[in-house]
């Protein structure tokens, strides 16, 4: 991983340029913005860390500059204490974090480790970027059933309005996807697109991330940090698995969505944002409402538009267009030259109900275009559990292949989906009604293309 320092004070940038150094991390330092801007434009480093406050170019400048020449590495600004205002101006213009000054080793580290996750998802977001259509092109996605072309007809049209949108379907049908349509078709497109992953950050940390928090709010809160809901100022704020937010929270975002403000935790002042919200879930809000374990109110403003995606079981004329685009794309990826696909392996994936949708099609191509020692993908090269016609509720085995390997991965894969189905996503409840350990049904997961 290359670094850029750019900072004035030569020996906070030996400082910094030692402890990267000893961390594995490939280092470069500019003394100030200017020269900052031509090494970050020659190297192309995948982290910048760049103070604020520097003579000739300074840290704000440094970032218009670099983003407008078409820079794309994670800027992280150094910030001395006083200078926290020029650090959220930095982070609306695109900023990744900021550190405060002085900062220790472990915080260094640590925030360039997130900086690195980050670079990690923003490599996949762009190969999702890559989705393309063959009969009909809407930005990254294929489509070509009435009932996608439908739902993507309704995000373009959606997309010209500010209303908040709820995209609802099964894991792996591609709901960020849509999300991100309906942000690069509007007039937010030059704006941030935050994604937030409700369900996997734990309760008592998803309301400092949406809505931030002051120095002193808590043990730990060092200094002041502006939520994901300042973060995406201009922008559109993408909250996944909205359904697992627990209720405390939904009457704050619900009163955030009312006022069109904010109050950072341990703050006594509101903050205006100018946010579009887009949700999505896999979950049946109208058995959640009656449950009590999501607020009416909070769905009705969150659900002016509704968009439902179907699952791939239900738009099979997509398969084969899915399956040469994702060859195509791992053939770019993997620097492999596989020609095709035989006719009998695209009829097995035709007949195979794809329970994880299109995330697993697209696993399952690459995992075969992996295996395969020939020019073509063969049935050969598929996973066991695609070659058994079984299904949980009636059990059916062909008469040639009765193989207790096969079918029982297959029989695995379903069970697992279907406990995910039953605890409506919630892992931690899933592994415990399969008997499993949390960290095995993790890799399970993983192994059958169900993230």
């Amino acid at each position: 991983m290359n670094v850029l320092i750019i900072d004035d004070e030569p020996g906070l940038r030996q400082t910094v340029s030692l402890i990267l150094g000893e961390e594995g991390y490939d280092v470069q330092a500019a003394s100030d913005g200017e020269e900052g801007l031509a090494r970050a434009l020659e190297t192309e480093p995948e982290i910048i860390l760049c103070d604020v406050r520097m003579p000739r170019v300074s840290g704000l400048e440094f970032l218009d500059r670099y983003r407008a020449r078409g820079g794309t590495g994670m800027v992280i600004v150094m910030t001395a204490y006083g200078s926290m205002e020029l650090a959220i101006q930095a982070m609306q213009k695109g900023a990744y974090d900021y550190l405060p000054k002085p900062f220790s080793p472990d915080q260094l580290i640590l925030t360039l480790r997130k900086a690195v996750e980050r670079e990690a998802l923003r490599s996949e977001v762009k190969r999702l970027r890559e989705e393309v259509t063959i009969d009909r092109r809407y930005s990254e996605i294929i489509a070509k059933s009435p009932a996608m072309t439908k739902a993507l007809e309704v995000a373009v049209k959606v997309a010209r309005h500010p209303s908040s949108v709820l995209i609802t379907g099964e894991s792996g049908t591609g709901k960020e996807l849509v999300a991100r349509l309906i942000h690069n078709e509007s007039d937010r497109v030059d704006a941030a697109f935050i994604p937030v992953n409700c369900g996997a950050i734990p309760e008592n940390l998803l309301e400092s991330e949406l809505f931030g928090y002051v120095r002193g709010a808590f043990t730990g809160a060092d200094r002041d940090k502006p939520g994901l809901f300042e973060v995406a100022e201009g922008g559109t704020l993408f909250l996944d698995e909205i359904g697992e937010m627990p209720m405390s929270l939904q009457v704050k975002l619900l009163r955030a969505l009312q006022e069109r403000e904010v109050r950072r935790l341990g703050d006594t002042r509101s903050r205006p944002v100018n946010v579009r919200v887009i949700a999505a879930t896999n979950k049946e809000f109208q058995e959640e409402i009656r449950q009590n374990r999501f607020r009416q109110d909070l769905y009705y403003r969150i659900a002016v538009v509704p968009i439902h995606l179907v699952p791939l079981r239900q738009r099979r004329e997509e398969i084969p267009l899915l399956i040469h685009h994702f060859i195509e794309v791992y053939n770019r990826k993997l620097h492999m030259q596989i020609k095709g696909i035989e006719s009998d392996a695209i009829r097995l994936l035709l007949d195979y109900p794809f329970p994880g949708n299109v995330r697993e099609l697209e696993n399952t191509i690459e995992r075969a275009m992996v295996l395969t020692d020939g020019p073509k993908i063969t049935t050969d090269d598929l996973p066991a559990h695609v070659h058994a016609p079984v299904v949980l509720s009636d059990t059916i085995l062909s008469e040639d292949e009765l193989s207790v390997k096969k079918h029982g991965a297959f029989l695995e894969r379903q069970l697992i989906q279907k406990a995910l189905e039953r605890t409506g996503g919630n892992k931690t409840r899933a592994a415990e009604l399969l008997e499993l350990s949390s960290r095995a049904l993790l890799y399970k997961i993983r192994e059958y293309g169900l993230e």
